[in-house]
């Protein structure tokens, strides 16, 4: 807080109190400036919001990648990661689970969350993951999604078509990894 020694008489006006940088002393100066030079620095974490319709798969698979991802690069903790579906189903797949235990990401004790307004608005950026899932734009909050591979399109099933969705996942959080911390 800064004091001004104010000088008048009862017949002038009180002089306004603002003043020009060049009326502060210089340690008034600095003072002022320090906050500037912070506010042009990132002060927050980045943080994601992986979804998908059940929260059992897709959007968890997502987020232990990215988790892994991060360990692997060693960001542990760089980016807030979480994941939610639109209508979440009881449990993570145990296929999903298994096949990113085999890359070292470990999902098997996550459960499924509801998604709300105020985790994508905590997440200020959301990554919807497939065609299914419908998400309403929020005010604040980016919203991307990632149409990955579906190999049951091809006639994939069981583990390999979990394998092939896995590594599609994969390439795209590195990618978002790199986004988020530029």
């Amino acid at each position: 807080m800064r004091e001004t020694a104010m000088h008048h008489s009862a017949t002038e006006p009180a002089p306004e109190t603002t003043t020009s940088p060049s009326d502060q002393p210089v340690r008034g100066a600095e003072e002022e400036v320090a906050p500037v030079a912070d506010s042009t620095e990132r002060t927050e974490t980045p943080a994601v919001l992986f979804v998908c319709v059940k929260n059992g798969g897709k959007s968890q698979m997502a987020a232990g990648l990215m988790r892994q991802d991060l360990a692997a690069a060693a960001l542990e903790g760089a980016v807030v990661v979480s994941s939610a579906g639109t209508h979440p189903g009881s449990k993570v797949n145990a296929l999903s689970a298994e096949v990113l235990a085999e890359v070292g990401a470990d999902i098997a004790g996550q459960t499924p969350t509801q998604l709300t307004p105020e985790a994508m608005r905590e997440a200020g950026h959301v990554v919807i993951i497939g065609a299914e899932a419908e998400v309403e734009p929020l005010e604040g909050v980016e919203i991307e999604r990632w149409e990955v591979d579906e190999p049951s399109e091809r006639g994939i099933e069981g583990r390999a078509r979990m394998e092939l969705v896995r590594d599609d996942i994969q390439l795209r959080v590195r990618e978002l990894r790199e986004r988020l911390l530029g």
